[in-house]
């Protein structure tokens, strides 16, 4: 397994606002897939995409980045002739709110991972909306357990033995559901921090959802982790 990581500096032409982030760079991203009739197809399935990225770096003080000022983000892949075509194509992308400078990239290390930890929020939808008001921990835990097993064994194409402990424990960040702007919506989701098993299923599906994200809506942004090893 290879977990492709790049870097990418833009530069902003309007403020945009913390919560507004993660959209703005999903636009960013859209655009430089939409570019060629073979992504475009690949942008427009309803599938899982296979990449993630965080939000807005450097953070800043009242919740607005600023016009005008240079801001990296961090865009993770476990495919491979998905980051050969972001390598070519990212850096020369621009939409309404920021523009793209310098993509730099480079293969994530890889090791025995004691704790995953959330650097954006992780999203597990239901038809009631935020998970808390209609489902258990232990319903939400094995939401988290199903949706990585899922995309591992589709990207893979294989089926895994699930009788084994992906994680010891997850415990959340927040003492309050975090919310995002989505489509004209809130999203509503947690930071994590997650315990892995230290059994070689549990790792390998660690070292996947590095690249691919935690829980669902990816490839807008959301469930970016990284890792601690041991």
């Amino acid at each position: 397994m290879k977990i492709y990581e790049f870097s990418l500096k833009v530069y902003l032409l309007n403020n945009v606002r913390q919560e507004n982030a993660l959209e703005k760079i999903a636009q960013m991203i859209d655009k430089a897939l939409i570019s060629t009739e073979n992504y475009q197809n690949f942008h427009n399935k309803n599938a899982f995409k296979f990449y993630n990225f965080n939000s807005l770096f450097p953070l800043e003080k009242g919740g607005v980045y600023k016009e005008g000022r240079i801001y990296s983000t961090i865009i993770r892949t476990v495919d491979g002739g998905l980051a050969k075509y972001f390598s070519n194509t990212l850096a020369n992308i621009y939409t309404a709110d920021m523009k793209a400078l310098m993509l730099g990239n480079k293969m994530l290390k890889q090791g025995h991972i004691h704790k995953l930890y959330s650097i954006t929020p992780t999203i597990i939808k239901s038809d009631e909306g935020y998970w808390r008001n209609c489902m258990s921990l232990e319903d939400y835990e094995r939401r988290i357990a199903i949706n990585i097993i899922k995309k591992y064994n589709l990207f893979f194409n294989t089926k895994i033995d699930e009788d084994f402990e992906l994680f010891n424990r997850i415990e959340f960040a927040n003492s309050k559901p975090i919310a995002t702007s989505y489509k004209n919506i809130k999203l509503l989701g947690d930071k994590l921090n997650i315990y892995v098993a230290d059994n070689e299923t549990a790792q390998k599906l660690a070292c996947f959802a590095l690249g691919s994200g935690l829980g669902e809506n990816n490839a807008r942004g959301y469930g970016f982790i990284n890792y601690k090893l041991l």
